[in-house]
Parts: structure tokens; sequence; C-alpha cells
């Protein structure tokens, strides 16, 4: 169990789309979808302790060097307005304030929530995610979604090296294993960054 959630904890939602956690996506992860009990029932905790919750979604343009067909690793997918970038529709989305993190939308390659790395130039740059967790007084961040072994791993990552204390909740998440092992592999990086794993 881990520590009530309160004014000063943001609890992040990361990439709980349908490319990814919808069998017929295109970069579907295995078990994805049942994580999302555990996530809806987090988010649920989270607002009645009134904490924030921030949701984030990959949101790419038709081409991004970031897709195989581009020159990247990955198959098309989370593709802006598409289907597959849309949330599942079993994710509890009931803020209509909704607190939302877009990445990749001009083409920026990277995983975590935080930063963004421009394909010309290498150069990362910041998201409005510190900006506007800082401005709400934030100090703990605990984290769910997808995927262990990139978006979690490094917003956690991120997270830590910006002074948050983190926590990630492994039954909220999955991971790609384009390795046998990367999930775990990235949880022990994880724990070794001062991440707490729960």
């Amino acid at each position: 169990m881990i520590a009530p959630y309160d004014a000063n904890t943001a609890l992040l939602v990361l990439d709980v789309q349908n490319d990814f956690a919808s069998p017929g996506g295109s970069l579907a992860i295995a078990e994805a979808r049942e994580i999302l009990p555990f996530v809806n029932e987090e988010i649920a905790r989270a607002r009645r302790g009134g904490a924030r919750v921030v949701y984030t979604q990959d949101w790419h343009p038709e081409s991004t060097p970031h897709f195989q067909k581009d020159g990247g690793i990955w198959p098309t997918h989370c593709v802006h307005d598409s289907w597959g970038a849309a949330f599942h529709p079993d994710l509890v989305i009931d803020d209509p304030m909704l607190q939302l993190i877009r990445k990749g939308t001009g083409g920026e390659d990277g995983y975590s929530a935080f930063t963004v790395m421009v394909p010309t130039s290498l150069e990362k740059k910041p998201t409005e995610l510190e900006q506007r967790l800082r401005a709400w007084g934030v100090k703990r961040i605990v984290i769910v979604g997808l995927a262990t072994d990139y978006c979690v791993k490094d917003t956690s990552l991120d997270a830590r090296r910006l002074g948050f204390d983190v926590t990630v909740l492994r039954d909220g998440t999955r991971a790609v294993n384009r390795t046998p092992g990367d999930g775990e592999r990235a949880l022990e990086e994880l724990v070794r960054a001062g991440v707490h794993l729960r």
C-alpha cells in the first residue's frame, strides 16, 4: 500500500491508448488491458485524496523518425486523431478540467512525459508537465500506465532527476519487452535511481 494521496501528490497515467492497450492496436502490449481495473481504482483513490491526475498521450504525425517506415524502430502508432491514439474506452476519464500532456505532436522523439527530443538536432525540450506540477506544489508523483520499459521508465528517471519523490505501481503497468526481460531490467534501473516500487 502506498502513502495516502494528498494535494502535494500527482498521479500520472501514461499512454493508456488503443494502440498499446487494445488487442487490435498496432503496438499492443501483452496483458495491457489487465491493468485497467487497477488504474481506474488508483484514479479514484487519487481524486478522493485531492491529488492531481495527469494523463499523457502519444500523439504523432503521420510521418516521424520514431516510425519504422521513416527510419525508426516502431511500427506506426498513435497517429493524431486516430482510433489508435484515443484513450482505451475502459479508462476512466471523469475530469471536466482534463490535465493532458501530448507527446510527439511535432514529430519529436522520446518517451518521457517531461521531455521530447528534436530529431534534427537531438536537443531535448521540456513539455509543460514540470511547470504544471511545480505550480500545483506537487512533491510526490505516482506513476501507472504503459509501458514499463519505455515511457514509465524514462518519465520516472526524469522525475527523480528533477527532485520529485517517485513511486511506480507495478500492478498498473506492463512492459513491451522487445527483448525478453526488458521490463524487469527497467524496474531494477528505477530502484537504483531511488524510485519506489509498490
